[in-house]
C-alpha cells in the first residue's frame, strides 16, 4: 500500500524493515539472503515479508517492531502487535483545524472554477462537502492521517497511535523463549500485576540504595590533577580525532579517576572498533604518570599480544617520549618457571610500570607494589571463579571494564544505575554497517562469498566453532577453491596462532580459517568478508564479536552466518535473528539488550527477580525499579563530579590547566606564603588547590590533605578538616584561606549539581545599570550558574527547609518552559515564596511523594496521564544527565544556550568588587546546599541501615541452609 509507505517514511519507520536493506535503497539478491530471519513455527524465515516500524520508546529510546513481536502497554498490559492501520486524525491542533478549513474551501473553489461560468448546482457541492474526512478523501491536508498499531489482546484488540508509542516497551522475562500470555483489558488483573511488581521493586530499591552506601564508603587517594598536562601530552599521540562519545568517556574516567574519593568501577560500553581502547590507553598512562602501576587483563593470547603491541608503540620506553616499563605476563609463564618467578619478582619490586596479561594476572602468587588502575578487556569472557579474584585484587583499585555487549548481569547493573557506564555509539568516520546474511549452509554460499573478496583483491575470515571441525571445512574449501593460499588459527596451538594470525595481516595467504579465538584483538583492515559455519552454535556476544572483526576500513564489509536447519533451537534461531536485525554501526548495546532478552534477566543482586520481571516485562520491571529508587531517595537532586567555573581572572576556578605551571605553582605558593602575597606569575593557566609547602612540609602528607580538602562533600567537611590542621599545623596562611574559599563554593555547587559558572548579560526585571564612573555606565551582568538536573520538585523540597521556607534573598531560579508546562520560563525569585501553580506542583505536595510525577510520583496505579508526565520527566533528566559531562568542554559561556536549561542566576553581579566574588557566591548558595547535604547525610544512613538487614537476612538464610543439611545428614538423606 504506497499511502503505508508514505506514512511511514515519514514518521522515520520504513516500509520493510529487512536488515539486507541498506540506507540507499539496496536489496540483497538472492532468496534468503535478503533481510533479517524470524521464527515461524520453530523455522527460520525471512523477515521480509513483514512490515516493521520504528517508533520512539520511553526514555528516548527507539523501539523497532514486527508483526508477532510481544510488546507491553504500561495501561493494558502484554499484547501481540499485529500490524500498522491509517485512519482519520481524531484530535487536530487549532493550527491543524484552520489548515483543513482553508483547504477544503480551496478545494470547493477550485472544483466550481473547473466548471466555468455554468457553476456548479448545489448538489454537487454538497456531495463534495460529504466526501470530506471519509475514505474517498486522499488529501493529506483536509483528511489528515494517523498510524495506528493494532496490538491483539486477550479479550480486545487496541490501536495506539505512533505519537503515543512511549507507552511500549518490548516484553522481555526470564525466558523470553516461553510466549508470554495476553494480557486481558476488561477487568483489574494487570493493574493487580503491576502494583504487585511495584510493591517488589520498593524492596529492590532498598537493596539498591544500601549497595550505594556500601560503595560510597570506599575510599582511596585520587589521582593528582596537577599532572593532567601530562596526560594531554600523551594525548596528542592519537593519531585520529576522536568521536563526540569518546571525548565523553575520557570526561567520565577523568573524572571518576581524579575528582572522586571513592575507587572508579566504570563500564565503557562500545562497538567493535569504536575506540574503547583509546579510553583505556589513556586511563593506564594517567595512572602511570601519577607513579602508580597499572594492568590490563586480555581473555586471550592473541588480544593480549595485540595490546600488547599498541602500548608498547604509544607509551614504550623505545621510541617514545614516555619511557613507561611495559611487560606482559601470559599462558606459559607460571611462578614456578624461571621466566615467570624473574617477571613476578619485578612486579612485586615496581620495576615494571604497566602489566599487560592473560588469565596469569589473575594467579595467588602475583603480588604488585601499588597497583592504582586495571582494565579489563571483554568482561563477558571470564567466568566466576576469576571474577572472584578479581573482587580480591580491585580492592581499593580503580577498574575500568570494556566490552561491546555486556553480560546481562553487568546491563541489568547499568541500566538501574548501580554500575557507572558510558556508551560509545559514534561510529568513526568512513565505517559502513557490515551487511549481514543469514542462510543455511551449501557449498554455492561459500563459493559466492569467498569469490566476490577474493575478486577485489581481499581477505577472508572462515570461522568454526571447534578444533575438530577445521579439518574437514579445510578440505571442503580446497576442493572448492584449488589453489587457494590458507592458514588455520585454533586455542591448542598456544603462541602458534599469533605467529599465523601475523602472518595472515602481512597478506600471505587468502584465508584464515580459525575457531573463535579470534573474536578480539584482531584488527586487520584487509580482510573483510566473514563465514560463520554452523553459527547456531555460538552465543550472540561471540557472533557479534565476530562480525566486529571486519569492516575495519572504508570498504563495505560482509557477514555470513551458515547454520544447519536441523541444528536450530528456537532460542538459537532468536540469536540469529537479532544478529540480522541489529546490523547498523553501534549495536553494541542493542545486542545485549536482545541477549537479556533470549537469555533471560537472572538475578540481581543475589535477589531473586526474574519471576517478578516476567509478569510485566524486563523494561517496564527496570522503569519500576528506577521510580522505586527516586521515591526512597526523596531528594533526587544529582550531584557533579566538577564545576567549570568561568569567572574573569579565573577567579573560582580549581583546574590546573593545561599543566604546565603546576610545578612553578608548588613551589611559588611556599615562598609567597609568609608575606601573604600571591605567587607571581603562579597562577596564570594552573588554578589548582595547592597548601604552602611551608605549612605542611611532609611531601606524601600534604598530597593526601590537598586531596582531602578538594574532594570534600561539603562545606562542614571542610571546615572540620580545617579545624584539624589548626590543631596540627597551627594556624592557617592567609592565601591557604583564600583558597579554601573557592573549595567551599565548589563543594557547594557539586550538591546542588552547578556544572557552569559564568557571567551573562542581565535579562531579569530586577537589572539595572550601575554607574561606572565619568559618565560610562557598566553593561548590567548576571551570575548564571547552570543545574542541568535540577527540577522544580527539587527547589520546592530543598525551599520547604530554608528558613521562613522561602529562597534565599540574591538567588533566583529559573525553569525552561518545557519543564513547567508553560509558554515561557518560570523565574522563583529569591526571598519570594514560592508559586508551586506555576510550577505545577500545587497538586501534590513539593516534597518527596504526593500526586504528579513533577511532585515526586506518588504510589502505584499510577493514571495515564501521570504515566506521561513521568515519561516527560524520566527524558528530561536522561537528556540532563549527558549535557553534565559537558560543560568541562566550554570555555566562554556564549558557546552555551543556558536559557534551555535550569538555572540559578545572581543578578547585577557586575558591582561585585573582584576578589569578592566567590564570596559573594558562597552567601547564597551554602544554605541550599546545607540542605541537600542533610538530606544525603539522612539517605546515606538509612541505606547504610538497609544494608545491615539486608546482610541479616542473607546471613539467616545461609545459616538456615546449613542447618537444614546438617539435620539431614544427620537423618541419613542425601540431596
Amino acid at each position: 500500500d504506497k499511502d503505508i509507505d508514505r506514512e511511514m517514511s515519514q514518521i522515520g519507520g520504513g516500509g520493510g524493515g529487512g536488515a539486507g536493506d541498506g540506507d540507499d535503497g539496496e536489496e540483497a539478491e538472492g532468496g534468503e539472503l535478503g533481510g533479517g530471519p524470524t521464527v515461524v513455527d520453530g523455522k527460520i524465515v525471512s523477515r521480509d515479508v513483514l512490515q516493521g516500524i520504528r517508533v520512539g520508546s520511553a526514555g528516548g529510546w527507539q523501539l523497532e517492531i514486527f508483526p508477532g513481536d510481544f510488546l507491553v502497554h504500561r495501561k493494558y498490559g502484554i499484547g501481540r502487535f499485529e500490524k500498522t492501520v491509517l485512519t482519520s486524525k481524531k484530535k487536530l491542533t487549532d493550527e491543524e483545524k484552520q489548515a483543513q478549513r482553508d483547504r477544503r474551501e480551496q478545494i470547493l473553489r477550485e472544483a466550481v472554477k473547473a466548471r466555468g461560468s455554468k457553476g456548479m448546482p448545489t448538489e454537487e457541492v454538497q456531495k463534495i462537502m460529504n466526501t470530506f474526512g471519509k475514505e474517498e478523501d486522499k488529501d493529506p491536508i483536509s483528511n489528515p492521517q494517523s498510524t495506528l498499531l493494532e496490538i491483539t489482546y486477550g479479550d480486545a484488540t487496541v490501536h495506539v497511535p505512533v505519537e503515543r508509542a512511549y507507552r511500549l516497551s518490548r516484553y522481555r522475562a526470564g525466558d523470553a523463549a516461553i510466549k508470554p500470555r495476553l494480557s486481558r483489558v476488561k477487568g483489574e488483573a494487570w493493574l493487580k500485576a503491576k502494583n504487585r511488581v511495584e510493591a517488589s521493586t520498593l524492596q529492590m530499591a532498598q537493596d539498591v540504595l544500601a549497595l550505594y552506601a556500601t560503595r560510597e564508603t570506599l575510599n582511596r587517594p585520587p589521582f593528582d590533577p596537577t599532572l593532567e598536562g601530562d596526560v594531554r601530552r600523551f594525548e596528542t599521540t592519537f593519531p585520529y580525532e576522536p568521536t563526540p562519545d569518546q571525548i565523553t568517556c575520557f570526561e567520565h574516567v577523568e573524572n571518576d579517576m581524579v575528582w572522586r574519593g571513592r575507587p572508579m568501577d566504570r563500564l565503557i560500553c562500545g562497538d567493535v572498533g569504536f575506540g574503547k581502547t583509546e579510553v583505556a590507553m589513556r586511563a593506564l598512562y594517567r595512572a602511570v604518570a601519577n607513579g602508580r602501576q597499572a594492568a590490563l587483563l586480555a581473555p586471550t593470547g592473541v588480544l593480549a599480544a595485540q595490546h600488547f603491541k599498541n602500548i608498547v608503540a604509544r607509551m614504550g620506553i623505545e621510541d617514545t617520549d614516555f619511557e613507561v616499563r611495559v611487560a606482559m605476563l601470559r599462558g606459559g609463564m607460571g611462578k614456578n618457571t624461571k621466566k615467570g618467578r624473574e617477571m613476578r619478582e619485578r612486579i612485586a619490586a615496581g620495576e615494571v610500570d604497566l602489566i599487560v596479561g592473560t588469565h596469569a594476572l589473575l594467579s595467588n602468587g602475583l603480588t604488585f607494589k601499588d597497583l592504582g588502575l586495571l582494565v579489563v578487556d571483554e568482561e563477558q569472557r571470564f567466568g566466576v571463579k576469576q571474577k572472584e579474584r578479581l573482587k580480591l585484587i580491585c580492592n581499593g583499585v580503580d577498574v575500568l571494564t570494556l566490552t561491546a555487549t555486556p553480560i546481562p548481569r553487568t546491563l541489568q547493573m547499568s541500566l538501574s544505575g548501580i554500575r557507572d557506564t558510558s556508551t560509545l555509539r559514534s561510529a568513526p568516520p568512513m565505517r559502513k554497517p557490515t551487511k549481514t546474511y543469514v542462510m543455511e549452509y551449501s557449498d554455492d554460499a561459500v563459493v559466492e562469498a569467498i569469490q566476490t573478496e577474493l575478486n577485489r583483491n581481499g581477505q577472508c575470515y572462515y570461522v568454526l566453532p571447534r578444533i575438530a571441525q577445521l579439518a574437514e571445512a579445510e578440505k571442503k574449501i580446497r576442493e572448492l577453491f584449488p589453489g587457494i593460499r590458507m592458514i588455520q588459527a585454533h586455542g591448542r596451538m598456544g603462541r602458534g596462532a599469533e605467529e599465523n594470525v601475523a602472518e595472515f595481516a602481512e597478506g600471505k595467504y587468502d584465508v584464515l580459517l580459525a575457531t573463535t579465538v579470534i573474536e578480539n584483538g584482531v584488527d586487520i583492515p584487509t580482510v573483510n568478508t566473514i563465514i560463520i559455519q554452523n553459527a547456531q552454535a555460538l552465543g550472540m556476544s561471540t557472533l557479534y564479536q565476530l562480525r566486529g572483526r571486519v569492516g575495519r576500513s572504508s570498504l563495505q564489509a560482509y557477514a555470513y552466518f551458515l547454520h544447519k536447519p536441523e541444528a536450530i533451537t528456537e532460542q538459537s534461531a532468536m540469536r540469529l535473528q537479532a544478529m540480522a536485525d541489529l546490523h547498523e554501526l553501534g549495536s553494541g548495546f542493542d545486542v545485549a539488550n536482545r541477549d537479556l532478552e533470549i537469555r533471560g534477566a537472572g538475578s540481581l543482586l543475589g535477589t531473586e527477580q526474574s519471576g517478578m520481571a516476567a509478569k510485566v516485562g524486563f523494561d517496564l520491571y527496570m522503569r519500576m525499579l528506577k521510580k522505586s529508587i527516586r521515591q526512597l531517595r526523596g531528594l533526587d537532586l544529582p550531584a557533579v563530579p566538577r564545576t567549570n567555573v568561568l569567572l574573569p581572572g579565573g577567579e573560582g576556578s580549581i583546574e590546573a590547566g593545561d599543566g604546565t605551571t603546576a610545578a612553578t605553582a608548588a613551589s611559588s605558593s611556599s615562598s609567597s606564603s609568609s608575606s601573604g602575597g600571591k605567587a607571581a606569575g603562579a597562577d596564570e593557566k594552573s588554578h589548582a588547590f595547592k597548601i604552602p609547602k611551608s605549612y605542611i612540609k611532609d611531601d606524601a602528607e600534604r598530597s593526601r590533605q590537598e586531596s582531602a580538602a578538594r574532594l570534600a562533600e561539603s562545606s562542614a567537611q571542610l571546615v572540620t578538616l580545617t579545624e584539624s590542621w589548626k590543631e596540627e599545623y597551627g594556624p592557617l596562611p592567609p592565601t591557604l584561606q583564600r583558597r579554601l574559599k573557592t573549595l567551599h563554593l565548589h563543594a557547594c555547587s557539586r550538591i546542588l549539581g552547578i556544572d557552569l559558572v559564568g557571567m551573562r548579560r542581565s535579562t531579569g526585571t530586577t537589572a539595572a545599570p550601575a554607574p561606572a564612573g565619568r559618565g560610562k555606565r557598566a553593561i548590567p551582568m548576571d551570575c548564571v550558574l547552570r543545574s542541568p538536573g535540577l527540577r522544580p520538585r527539587h527547589w520546592a523540597h530543598i525551599c520547604k527547609s530554608l528558613p521562613r521556607g522561602m529562597p534565599t534573598k540574591g538567588l533566583d531560579t529559573l525553569f525552561p518552559a518545557r519543564l513547567v508546562g508553560a509558554e515561557e520560563d518560570v523565574e522563583c525569585v529569591g526571598g519570594e515564596k514560592l508559586d508551586l501553580k506555576a510550577l505545577r506542583l500545587d497538586g501534590g505536595g513539593a516534597g518527596g511523594g504526593g500526586g504528579t510525577a513533577l511532585g515526586g510520583a506518588g504510589g502505584g496505579g499510577m493514571g495515564g496521564d501521570e504515566e506521561e508526565e513521568w515519561d516527560a520527566l524520566d527524558q528530561e533528566e536522561v537528556e540532563a544527565m549527558k549535557e553534565i559531562s559537558s560543560a568541562l568542554q566550554v570555555k566562554s559561556m556564549d558557546e552555551v544556550d543556558v536559557e534551555q536549561y535550569p538555572r540559578f542566576a545572581v543578578r547585577n553581579f557586575h558591582e561585585v568588587k573582584k576578589g569578592q566574588r566567590v564570596d559573594a557566591l558562597l552567601r547564597v548558595l551554602l544554605p541550599a546546599a546545607k540542605v541537600v547535604y542533610a538530606k544525603q547525610v539522612d539517605d546515606k544512613e538509612k541505606a547504610r541501615v538497609a544494608a545491615e538487614l539486608r546482610d541479616r537476612r542473607e546471613l539467616m538464610k545461609r545459616q538456615q541452609k546449613e542447618a537444614q543439611a546438617m539435620e539431614a545428614k544427620r537423618l541419613g538423606y542425601r540431596y
